[in-house]
This record gives C-alpha cells, sequence and structure tokens, in this order.
C-alpha cells in the first residue's frame, strides 16, 4: 500500500525488453536503501526491485502493466515519480493507494494559475462512478484531489511544491497518464453490482 505522497524523483537509464516482459534501470537517491523483492511504486505503479546497487535498481513490468498504464512509454532521460511502500505506524497525509493502476489519462490541459497550476485531464467513461467531486485520485503515483468533474473530464490544482518535486512538471497536452481510482468507490461499486 502507499499513500500517494511522492518520496522522490527517479531517472530512467535504460530499457530492454525480455520477452513480453520490459526491464527498467532507475537511478535514484533511494537505492540504497532498497533491497531485491521490495515494492516501489513509479508513476503509480507497484512494481517489484529485482537488482539494486548504490546508485540505480531495476524492475520488471510485465505484459499486463505495460496495457494498462505509462510505463512502457518510458525512455532513458524521464524522470518517474517514486514511493516506497508506507509503514502502517503513522499520518497517512494523502489516501490509501494500491499502486494498481485502473487505466490512463489525457492531459487536456495546462493553466498556469499565478502561483500554481490547473490540470484538465480526460478518462475513460466506464469509469465515471469512481469519480466524485472533491474526492481523490492517484495521478501519476500523486494523491490529488479531482474538482469540475463530468463522465469524461475532471480538474485537479497543482501547488508549487508538488510542481517542483514530481514529474507533474513535465506533463503538457496530450500526454499519457496514469491513474488509480479511491478504492474505497471500487469497494461500493463492486457490492452495488454483485446486489443487482
Amino acid at each position: 500500500m502507499f499513500t500517494g505522497i511522492i518520496e522522490s524523483l527517479g531517472e530512467v537509464i535504460a530499457t530492454r525488453q525480455e520477452g513480453s516482459n520490459m526491464v527498467i534501470t532507475i537511478r535514484s537517491s533511494l537505492a540504497p536503501e532498497l533491497k531485491i523483492d521490495q515494492s516501489v511504486a513509479h508513476n503509480g505503479v507497484c512494481l517489484t526491485v529485482t537488482r539494486v546497487d548504490n546508485e540505480s535498481y531495476d524492475i520488471v513490468a510485465v505484459a499486463e502493466t505495460l496495457i494498462k498504464s505509462n510505463i512502457g512509454q518510458l525512455t532513458p532521460g524521464q524522470k518517474v515519480n517514486l514511493e516506497r511502500a508506507m509503514i502502517f505506524n503513522g499520518r497517512i497525509d494523502g489516501h490509501l493507494v494500491q499502486g494498481h493502476v485502473d487505466s490512463t489519462g489525457e492531459c487536456v490541459s495546462v493553466t498556469p494559475q499565478n502561483g500554481s497550476w490547473e490540470f484538465r485531464f480526460r478518462y475513460p467513461e466506464q469509469f465515471a462512478g469512481l469519480i466524485v467531486e472533491k474526492g481523490s485520485i492517484c495521478l501519476n503515483g500523486i494523491s490529488l484531489t479531482i474538482y469540475n468533474v463530468t463522465n469524461t473530464e475532471f480538474t485537479i490544482a497543482v501547488i508549487p511544491y508538488t510542481y517542483e518535486h514530481t514529474n507533474i512538471s513535465a506533463v503538457q497536452p496530450g500526454n499519457t497518464i496514469n491513474l488509480e481510482f479511491d478504492i474505497l468507490g471500487k469497494f461500493v461499486a463492486r457490492q452495488l453490482a454483485v446486489r443487482s
């Protein structure tokens, strides 16, 4: 489990295909603290560390992950939002995040707001029942509050700290982002579907 509070930015330094899998090497200041088999969220996708040294580590993304997220679009030089799994002994500053991306969305617009930024995103209509006004969403691993919600679009506001310490600053109209909808909404939707 994660909280959607980004801990660090990593940099992709290499990618390679191994069958239907993609092996990604990440340079990160977190590398010396990681161990093999540890879960780390990459742009909101929970992936397992398979190799580690003092400066970098490897993760493997399987075909399902490559289909459902933007992980397969990563190239050397790109920045990746990183968060290690949460420890259940303190405050949860974001919201409960599984690291299981539900879908991707597309950036529609980025509007500077004199000290903050407003981003508009389009998402698949099949997930409209999981989004509520002023609810939480995990976008590229970042826990954010959504507003101006429609059945296909929503808006987020980004403060300077988040803009400077995550890869949201690189998102432009037309870019693909990872979306994980709130787990509580998914449980409610499933219960209602089972009952009917």
